[in-house]
């Protein structure tokens, strides 16, 4: 398939595509016409990357993944290195959960604060969780 299909089947624009070519990503084979090329494997590198990014990661981060998949293993994760991934990922979400659980805290006890001293006493509030 040409650039324009691989796009579209991907759900991503050429100049996407030709972005992954620069960085390593995705193979850049040419035709005898000089067009590039793609398989069906490239598709799968391609949504390999798409689904990543759309969870956080960076594309340095999607490497392993799509070296893993090029390697020929069925799935882009089924690697040590993209396991390893997960892992820094995982422990880099739970520090930000951490520190986003401290400001809503702080923002919570700062609205209580608020609250109590509004003339007339507290207005109806929002339901906090903690």
């Amino acid at each position: 398939m040409r650039i324009g299909e691989l796009a579209e089947r991907a759900g991503v624009s050429t100049r996407t595509l030709r972005y992954y070519e620069s960085r390593g990503l995705l193979p850049a084979r040419r035709a005898v016409n000089g067009y590039r090329v793609y398989g069906d494997g490239d598709l799968r590198l391609v949504r390999q990357i798409r689904t990543l990014q759309d969870f956080g990661f960076g594309l340095e981060e999607t490497r392993p993944f799509v070296e893993c998949l090029q390697a020929g293993h069925p799935a882009g994760d089924s690697c040590p290195a993209s396991l390893d991934v997960y892992r820094r990922k995982l422990a880099e979400l739970d520090v930000l959960i951490g520190e986003l659980g401290a400001v809503r805290d702080q923002v919570g006890a700062q609205l209580l604060r608020a609250e109590a001293e509004l003339p007339g006493g507290p207005e109806p509030r929002c339901e906090l969780r903690g």
